[in-house]
């Protein structure tokens, strides 16, 4: 499916546009089968700060005492203590890290959801954006339903609690065979978790085992934090049971061609994860190696926009032979949100994020590694600096596609219009950005370093949708409850 039709494109772009990175929505992470659930969650949730900054929530189970929650805005290490984590009883837990994209960022919106209704306690961790959310909102709202949240995943909780089937099955079945759209989650229903990715399984979804305690987790990182082994992916469409720690398989959904994030591997998953099937950092550097041969050019050294960009660079100075260099310092202690001084000059989050080092940069030709290009803003501001410490030449490359077309299946990019790639040639993308030349990875490169593990969701590149932008279609922007 595609929406060129649907989509405009602008000739310019303001340079104060927001933050060049795309950002994820969430990570999620779920203990079955050991008195420590809360606390091993609490640490899994760690490992997957990256994929959510804004707020962090973790719901336990009690046999006694019923769900226990606790949910903050801010980073795990704000929102969670010793105190907190020791109140949080039970054997089974599940968490949630969010970063919102369109709509407020609230406490309200925090995960997991907590609802009691009349079947017990039910908690919710999703990652995604359903692509039907508003379609199902409207049906609910007219039949009565009142929502507390802007967030799609409170649509899930409703279609459950609303359900006539008396089996917990059957409810939890239903409610998924109802949406569409990007989903990887984790249920709570009393002590027992349900694990659930879409049929075509865009978002990562992992099954791990800790002694006796089974754990399902966004990716293979969190496992390790807890000394937990990998077992498996979850299977696109496949609906897991787990109680006290046993793994029963109950139902799939209707089967789809397989569509996992190709995003994943190029940005949003750790290096040292294990997405697909692939190692993240493997498939990165052979991002870098193809981008050196489709690219070549003559320079000095190579250094990446850290720290997402360093194994495509790694990879790029392997294929050409020139040396890596440590060129730019991340400021890791920089919160999302900071004051922007109107004195301080608009490239302000550029310098506050990197500092050059002047020493590799002086008078050199430098080869620029990025991950991705998305607005262009902050790029443009980066190139800037090279050029204040004394870059004697500056050749950007870019180890993915040109971004073309928005995501709507949980990946926060902005619409078309902001879209550099969208908007601008190469050459024009070259002159905003202020190169002596720029090279993008080609989407058959980027598919054939990885082929044998396709076929991959390639829509921000090519538009071409997979699942049914039901939304859309109806006149309503899915984004505005991605969550």
């Amino acid at each position: 499916m595609s929406l060129d039709r649907r989509l405009p494109m602008l000739g310019t772009l303001p340079f104060d546009a927001p933050d060049d990175r795309p950002r994820e929505e969430c990570g999620v992470f779920a203990v079955s089968g050991t008195d420590s659930a809360a606390r091993l969650t609490f640490l899994g949730l760690y490992a997957l700060q990256h994929r959510g900054q804004e707020s962090a929530g973790i719901v336990s189970m009690d046999r006694e005492l019923g769900a226990q929650s606790h949910k903050g805005m801010g980073l795990v290490s704000e929102v969670f203590d010793e105190e907190v984590i020791s109140r949080l009883t039970g054997d089974t837990a599940l968490g949630h890290v969010r970063y919102s994209t369109a709509g407020p960022s609230a406490l309200r919106n925090a995960q997991p959801v907590l609802v009691n209704y009349r079947h017990g306690d039910l908690a919710l961790a999703h990652n995604g954006n359903l692509t039907n959310a508003c379609e199902l909102r409207e049906e609910l709202s007219a039949q009565g339903a009142i929502f507390q949240t802007d967030s799609d995943t409170e649509v899930v909780i409703h279609l459950i609690a609303r359900s006539r089937d008396e089996n917990e099955i059957d409810r939890v079945m239903g409610a998924l065979r109802s949406i569409t759209g990007a989903f990887s989650l984790v249920l709570e229903a009393g002590d027992t978790l349900y694990a659930a990715r879409d049929s075509r399984g865009f978002r990562p979804l992992v099954l791990g085992r800790r002694g006796d305690a089974a754990v399902v987790s966004s990716e293979t990182c969190a496992l390790d934090i807890i000394g937990a082994d990998f077992v498996r992916d979850i299977e696109p469409g496949e609906v897991l049971k787990i109680r006290h720690g046993v793994v029963e398989a109950v139902g799939r959904l209707e089967p789809a061609t397989p569509a996992p994030c190709m995003f994943e591997l190029v940005y949003f998953s750790r290096p040292d994860s294990t997405v697909w099937g692939l190692s993240v950092d493997a498939a990165r550097r052979e991002f870098g190696r193809q981008l050196a041969r489709e690219h070549p050019v003559d320079g000095d050294c190579v250094f990446s926009v850290p720290d997402s960009s360093n194994s495509a660079a790694l990879g790029y100075a392997e294929e050409s032979g020139i040396p890596l260099e440590l060129a730019l310092i991340r400021n890791h202690y920089v919160g999302r949100t900071f004051i922007h001084p109107t004195q301080a000059g608009r490239d302000f989050k550029v310098r506050v994020k990197y500092n050059p080092v002047a020493e590799v940069i002086a008078g050199k030709r430098l080869i620029v590694v990025d991950d991705s290009l998305v607005r262009g803003t902050t790029s443009r501001g980066l190139v800037r600096m090279l050029r204040d410490t004394g870059a004697r030449e500056i050749h950007f490359r870019v180890a993915s596609p040109p971004i073309r077309f928005p995501c709507y299946y949980g990946v926060d990019m902005p619409t078309r219009e902001e879209l550099i790639g969208a908007t601008h040639s190469i050459d024009e993308i070259r002159e905003h950005l202020g190169v002596d030349s720029i090279g993008y990875l080609s989407l058959e490169g980027m598919a054939g370093a990885v082929e044998d593990s396709g076929p991959f969701c390639d829509a921000c590149w090519t538009g071409s949708y997979q699942a049914p932008l039901v939304d859309l279609e109806l006149g309503h922007e899915p984004a505005s409850f991605s969550y």
